[in-house]
């Protein structure tokens, strides 16, 4: 009562008494939850000579807050353990002057929220950019806020996509079969130019207000809630823009990895391997890690406490805020592997089922396998990732590959035995992500795949191990160049914007070709929903002979047989090479046509063409 008392007071004084509060620009988070495992939090107060003045709360001096070498912030580690949702007064006092005040909220969690389950091998994750998905609201395509402006003429510009497009194509998504969303970052990115990809963020506590701001992501969560689907938010540890609050007027110089050279640059040296190599040099571990991604992305210094902590409380605040399922976090070798591992444990440590999928861009599986938590490859320099999922760049190496090749002794389709005989290096092999293609890479049909070669990538994709992830677009055969710059890789979806003349998102306006190329989709990813040996069952495969490649997933009684023809012609093959699987069964219903055959001793497969056999 005596608390309540003393913030009714002090709310009145302010009311009556005309100070203005101005120079108290931000305090992050800008609220917190009672109940949190996560309950000692810092708080940042940042304005005009902020840390010149004291600390009070409800009214009593703080003297543990923490001041830098810049006198516009000041930091204060507050133990919340203990204390009910409601408000809290802040208080920052120059003498007896008060200079700034801030009530800050504690709110109710939801309930279960810390037990919350991620996404995971069950799940199919739709990846989309949100600027050139869909506009449905073109109020917000330029805004006064920020930089940049709609320009949907400029291919490296602007064109007005917005979380209300995505929110209202929903069931489009859905229908393909897909359970969760991953879009590319969201956050406020203002650049001056080339800002529409997200990955250089402004404001690490607000969505862009071109997307719609934070009401309207709130509102793509629940939406997608409504519908049982989920929703990964796409964060980048590494690096910020030079735009943001942060990088602008520093808290301190090491908030950052500051070079000698102009605004404290230095380029990393994209060698990932440093990172984990035995033989590598210092010198090399250091930029690999330090070095700045690009000029106008400075590299964050997360073995700054302070630094660190702002990171750990950012991302689990935005879990909780926003009801997400998982995280997809940008550039993850590139971050200081030891403080990143702190934050993904105490994001963990919060959410013990959650999960969170690093990019981990390497070119052979030991690479990737070593950032998966509880590798044994790692365990070799006592070191533990805790990442939960990490994504199989070489499956989505292979796939694009060997489909181009003249079949021979290691080229064709031996290339994805190979690929998949490396899984035991996996600690866990259903938690990766695979992938025929995203925002960075080539189309899958930019190598001159025909329908039967999209059917075969589509179905390795629904049926091998690990949780599938579709590109938007590639659902109606999407072409993109990387050799011709990222925008082609990410082309506006027709229909998505009010003057198109037709709509892919209508099934009737789709052209003959693209709804061919949604039908693959959606028959295979509305199947996989419902196929718990996908999710979880062993694959068994045979060597590809005359490129066929057979493989099958089993779990307890159940299998199904998958047969991917890559020849030019119709192939038969006899069925006893694959008794040792087969025996148990006699017959087989075809997922594609529906048909259903006896497993006698040959089966025919037509040319360039997968097909899925549910055996009993």
């Amino acid at each position: 009562m005596p608390r309540i008392k003393y913030l009714f007071s002090s709310l009145l004084f302010l009311f009556f008494s005309g100070i203005s509060f101005a120079q108290l620009e931000q305090v992050e988070p800008p609220f917190w939850w009672e109940g949190m495992n996560r309950s000692e939090i810092q708080l940042v107060f940042y304005g005009n000579e902020i840390g010149v003045g004291d600390l009070y709360l409800d009214g009593q001096k703080v003297d543990e807050v923490i001041k830098t070498e810049n006198e516009n912030y000041l930091f204060y580690n507050w133990e919340t353990k203990g204390l009910k949702a409601g408000s809290y007064l802040f208080e920052l006092k120059k003498g007896k002057k008060r200079i700034a005040t801030y009530a800050y909220e504690l709110k109710k969690r939801r309930e279960g929220s810390a037990q919350r389950e991620g996404f995971s091998s069950q799940d199919a994750v739709y990846l989309l950019m949100p600027d050139r998905f869909a506009n449905g609201d073109p109020s917000n395509d330029s805004t006064k806020d920020t930089y940049e402006k709609a320009n949907v003429d400029d291919p490296w510009g602007r064109h007005g996509g917005d979380i209300q497009g995505i929110i209202k194509n929903l069931d489009y998504i859905k229908e393909l079969g897909m359970t969760a969303l991953w879009s590319t970052p969201l956050l406020e990115d203002n650049d001056k130019r080339g800002s529409y990809h997200g990955y250089a963020c402004s404001d690490t506590y607000h969505i862009d207000s071109r997307y719609g701001g934070n009401s309207a992501y709130l509102k793509l969560s629940d939406e997608l809630h409504k519908r049982d689907m989920k929703l990964i938010k796409d964060y980048v540890t590494n690096h910020w823009s030079l735009e943001h609050y942060m990088i602008k007027d520093l808290p301190s110089k090491d908030w950052i990895h500051y070079f000698d050279g102009e605004n404290g640059y230095a380029q990393t040296n994209y060698r990932l391997s440093t990172v984990y190599d035995t033989n590598a040099s210092k010198a090399d571990i250091f930029l690999a890690e330090k070095g700045w991604f690009v000029p106008s992305m400075p590299d964050l210094n997360q073995s700054n406490p302070m630094t660190l902590n702002y990171l750990i409380d950012n991302a689990i605040w935005w879990i909780e805020y926003a009801n997400l399922d998982g995280y997809r976090v940008d550039t993850y070798p590139y971050n200081e592997k030891e403080r990143v591992t702190t934050w993904t444990k105490a994001i963990m440590a919060e959410y013990p089922n959650f999960n969170i999928v690093g990019e981990s861009w390497y070119h052979d599986t030991a690479s990737i396998a070593y950032w998966q938590k509880d590798s044994k490859l790692a365990e070799i320099q006592d070191f533990n990732s805790e990442l939960p999922s990490v994504m199989d760049f070489v499956f989505f190496e292979t796939l694009q590959r060997m489909m181009t090749y003249e079949p021979s002794w290691d080229k064709g389709l031996v290339e994805m035995y190979n690929a998949m005989g490396m899984d035991y290096l996996y600690p866990d092999i259903n938690n990766v992500m695979i992938f025929a293609e995203n925002h960075d890479t080539t189309r899958f049909n930019e190598k001159n795949a025909t329908l039967g070669d999209f059917k075969i990538a589509m179905t390795l994709l629904a049926t091998t191990r690990g949780i599938p992830q579709l590109y938007y677009g590639s659902e109606i055969g999407f072409k993109g160049d990387k050799a011709k710059g990222d925008a082609d890789l990410r082309k506006d979806m027709p229909g998505g914007w009010p003057n198109d003349v037709r709509s892919a998102f209508n099934a009737l306006e789709r052209t003959s070709e693209e709804q061919s190329y949604f039908d693959i989709v959606k028959t295979l990813f509305q199947w996989r929903q419902h196929q718990e040996l996908i999710h979880k069952g062993k694959t068994v495969h045979f060597i590809p002979l005359n490129e066929i490649y057979v493989y099958f997933r089993v779990l307890d009684q159940n299998a199904v047989m998958v047969v991917i023809n890559a020849n030019k012609e119709v192939q038969t093959i006899e069925l006893s090479r694959f008794n040792e699987l087969l025996e148990s069964y006699s017959k087989a219903s075809e997922l594609f046509s529906g048909t259903q055959i006896n497993l006698e001793k040959t089966l025919s497969i037509p040319a360039r063409d997968a097909q899925v056999f549910e055996l009993f």
